[in-house]
Parts: structure tokens; sequence; C-alpha cells
């Protein structure tokens, strides 16, 4: 069974989210948990959320889709929906993985999804060689073992890194900190943290615990989390 992926739909037109969110909601692997109308909203909902695929319109008022992958420093997976086919080369310079024209059919949307995730499981290989993630602290880039990560938590459009040797201000937002941890050993468990997983001494009703650090567990998070906990115990 594959793994559960947030997807968002982001269309200028009611009827192309009736079409995704009908056609979504018959793909279990698939949870949609947001739905925007145009690029503003878009950016202000990844801004704080992390997301694995974006059903993205290229032709909406005031920002195109091909401008917001142009503003966004990263996003998602995208799979851009549109009736015209003229920005289909383009599109892949921003890593779009494919291109559905509308009307969108049925069995050409899960050949996206099949795309989709076929690039997920490239991406699983990958992260299993991931050791140490590069950030930029104090104007230099310095390598950061996630071995001795404990916990990052948010400050602003910054990011205090606890590792156990001391702690770093990163260059960075938390959203786009999370992308670059492997999914399988880090967690956001707060809109303002990411912990990693192995280094919870542990939990109380609304905290977990790491190194005498209490940290908050946000309420969308708590299922998640009590459930990858208990896998990591199996």
């Amino acid at each position: 069974m594959r793994e559960t992926k947030k997807c968002i739909i982001v269309d200028d037109e009611p009827a192309a989210h009736y079409v995704l969110a009908n056609y979504i909601k018959q793909n279990p692997q698939l949870e949609l948990v947001f739905q925007g109308y145009n690029g503003i909203e878009a950016m202000n909902y990844l801004r704080e959320n992390p997301v694995d695929l974006m059903f993205l319109d290229i032709n909406m008022p005031e920002i195109s889709g091909m401008e917001l992958l142009k503003i966004l420093p990263t996003h998602p997976k995208t799979i851009l929906t549109t009736a015209y086919s003229e920005f289909a080369l383009e599109s892949y310079d921003y890593g779009v993985i494919d291109y559905l024209l509308k009307p969108i059919y049925f069995p050409r949307f899960l050949k996206a999804i099949d795309r989709f995730f076929a690039t997920e499981n490239v991406k699983k290989v990958e992260e299993a060689t991931i050791n140490a993630v590069s950030v930029k602290v104090d104007g230099y880039f310095i390598e950061i073992e996630l071995e001795q990560l404990l916990f990052a938590q948010s400050f602003g459009n910054y990011v205090k890194l606890h590792t156990t040797k001391r702690t770093y201000l990163a260059s960075i937002t938390t959203t786009e900190f999370e992308k670059c941890l492997p999914e399988k050993n880090f967690m956001r468990i707060h809109k303002s943290y990411i912990v990693a997983l192995d280094k919870i001494d542990a939990t109380e009703k609304d905290f977990v615990v790491i190194k005498n650090e209490r940290i908050p567990i946000g309420i969308t998070y708590k299922r998640e989390l009590t459930d990858r906990l208990k896998k990591l115990e199996l």
C-alpha cells in the first residue's frame, strides 16, 4: 500500500475543482488538504504547510500558474491543468511532472498520478543516502549532520536548528527546511516545530520531550505522530 500523499488544487474555475476533487477522492493514496482559487491563496498556504502534490492551473488572474512556480523558492511536485498546451515545454523547467489538458479524463489523470508516485519512489532511494543538509548560517553555507539534529524551530524567516553540539540560526523557512529532510526520520509536529523522531525521549499529552526540552504537539499532528512512533517501536 502506497503512503498517503497530501495534495492541493489551485484553479480559478469551480468546475475544475469539482472534477479534480472527485478524481482525488477515488484514489485512497491521495488526501486533498486545500483548495485555492488564485495564486495568492496558494502562496499563503504553502508557506506554512507541507504538501506533496499540487494540481495547478496556468491561466489565473493576478498571478498565473507559471508565475507562481517562478515566485516560489520551493514548491511541491506539480501537475499543471489547463486548456492550452503552449506552455508545456517551458513548464518542465520548473520541475513539473505532468501536464493535463482540460477537459481532464480519469484515465489520463491516473496516468499522471502513477508518474507522480514513480518520482516519489526515486525520492525514497535518494533519501536513503542523505546524511547531512546544507544551510546558510551567518552568510555562509554549512553542513548539518542529520544524526546530530534534535529539532528545528521556526524563528520568523529563519529556523533555529537544535543539534547535539549547539544551536544554529539558519536563513531558511521551516517549510523549506522540512523539504530537505528524509520523511522517515523527521516529522513536523507543530506549525513551528520539526523533530527527529528517534531523538524523542518521552511523550506527554500535548508535548514531546527531547533533551529536557518540552516541544508542543499541534492538534492536527497528534494522530500521525502517534502512528509514526508506534511504527518505530515495532
